[in-house]
């Protein structure tokens, strides 16, 4: 018999579940040993750069009043309802457009630095324009200076992936009541051959005279008569029945084709017929009216002084820029598409940069924002816990949610809304962009599609300029 003054005899625990914080190959090592454990994505403070702790310590301390209160009004502005009023000509819209100037996606670049995508892009915008007989001398005439290169986001304009738009192009045109602000965006030129893929042969140049001379002119038409639509309250609906309205938006664009059918039935245009086969063929034919419509929101939140939300995000395959409000872009590298499914016979090694002005969707609630209401997300992250972890990632690094986007999937909450730099710097979580993949080199169009990350440096520098800026 054991006497009371005797130790207890020590037993193992017949169970052990286990909370890991910070590095989680403890918690893979667990798992794999068929222990429960609780994996807790922890890491150091602003990467532990002292500098950046002190700033984020104001910004989120004494000058977090001010801020905030900023950022409430920036909310307001991005869940407002802008309307898709018509489809015009460019250069008799956009102001700045003038003769022997393109747009193009991303932060300001001159030819020398453009990556062979966005060459070939405008080069088959300068022969679209007539300009240049071929796409030869369009880049003699690009390389001479002879065409001047204006980023699409400093006029009021966004444009998808590679496009680059001259005065002749359709423009969907975006007003904004609640915000004061007018948009455009370029009418989307379609799968294959196509410019905004980076390609400039023979047919991709024809592909810019037909949504030119036939899609536009019949879209125009048709939203005349149609009064406009509220592509955001039709995204809204698209999100409702799985659309991210960035990489997948085909419930979306069915919707918008439903609301035109009507209209267009009753064009008076020749080629309607042959617009209809374009659009009915095309399910992203709305991917670049729900980017208008969001650039003429983030342009109305841009007014608001001292936010510390996220206004401008692009990229044109060299660079990445950010802006808050109107201050100047803020700059670094275009960074890869890492998370990505690419067609049979192509891989990374054949990937242009992350590129193109649609992460403007990322910034309103679209996009990465709902990948996890997305089960077409999943396909590009690894499973469905995966899409989930980046709309989870994403909620961690906005300041509130979307008074319009829900998602049913994940109980109806309101998709992350309100990009905030103090948050991606404090936490170093920087936002997930849904992106399709170009060729780098051969011309050869889309060859995958996937999710890239927003490189962290920008956001860092955006976040120490604001602590400068605001007493």
């Amino acid at each position: 018999m054991k006497r009371p003054d005797q130790d207890p005899v020590p037993r193992l625990p017949g169970e052990v579940r286990v909370i890991n914080v910070g590095l989680p190959i403890f918690a893979d090592a667990l798992r794999d040993q068929g222990a429960p454990v609780v994996d807790v994505d922890w890491r150091i403070p602003a990467g532990g750069d002292g500098g950046l702790v002190s700033a984020l310590g104001r910004l989120l301390g004494p000058k977090a009043t001010r801020i905030d209160a900023a950022n409430a009004r920036v909310l307001g502005h991005l869940n407002a309802s802008p309307i898709i009023r018509t489809v015009e000509r460019a250069g008799a819209v956009i102001e700045g457009l003038g003769e022997r100037t393109l747009l193009h996606c991303g932060p300001a670049i001159t030819w020398d630095d453009m990556i062979d995508p966005l060459r070939r892009s405008a080069t088959a915008a300068i022969v679209a324009e007539g300009w240049a007989n071929n796409v030869a001398t369009a880049a003699e005439l690009a390389q001479a200076g002879e065409v001047m290169f204006k980023p699409a986001n400093d006029h009021q304009t966004v444009v998808p992936m590679a496009t680059v738009i001259g005065p002749s192009a359709p423009v969907y045109v975006v007003e904004n009541a609640h915000g004061g602000t007018t948009a455009f965006s370029s009418v989307n030129q379609g799968a294959g051959e196509a410019p905004w893929f980076g390609v400039n042969n023979e047919a991709g140049i024809d592909r810019l005279k037909l949504v030119r001379d036939v899609i536009g002119p019949v879209l125009a038409e048709a939203l005349k008569r149609r009064g406009g639509i509220d592509i955001l309250d039709l995204a809204a609906q698209g999100v409702a029945m799985a659309d991210d309205v960035h990489m997948r938006i085909q419930a979306t664009t069915n919707l918008v084709l439903r609301d035109l059918l009507p209209a267009l039935v009753r064009s008076s245009h020749p080629l309607t017929a042959v617009a209809a086969d374009f659009l009915a063929g095309n399910p992203l034919t709305t991917l670049n009216m729900a980017m208008a419509a969001a650039k003429a929101l983030a342009d109305a939140a841009a007014r608001v002084d001292g936010t510390s939300i996220v206004t401008t995000m692009a990229r044109n395959g060299s660079s990445f820029g950010i802006r808050l409000g109107n201050r100047p872009w803020i700059v670094t590298d275009a960074p890869p598409v890492r998370s990505a499914l690419f067609r049979p016979g192509f891989g990374p090694e054949c990937a242009a940069p992350d590129i193109g002005d649609s992460a403007v969707l990322e910034l309103i609630g679209l996009g990465a924002a709902v990948a996890g209401n997305t089960p077409a997300a999943a396909t590009f992250l690894g499973g469905a816990n995966d899409a989930l972890a980046l709309t989870q990632a994403m909620e961690t690094i906005s300041v509130g949610e979307s008074d319009r986007f829900r998602m049913p999937y994940l109980s109806n909450k309101g998709a992350p809304l309100g990009l905030d730099v103090r948050r991606i710097a404090e936490l170093s979580v920087t936002p997930g962009i849904s992106t399709g993949i170009v060729h780098a080199t051969d011309g050869l169009g889309q060859i995958g599609a996937g999710i890239a990350r927003a490189p962290l440096a920008c956001f860092v520098q955006a976040a120490l300029e604001l602590d400068e800026r605001i007493a």
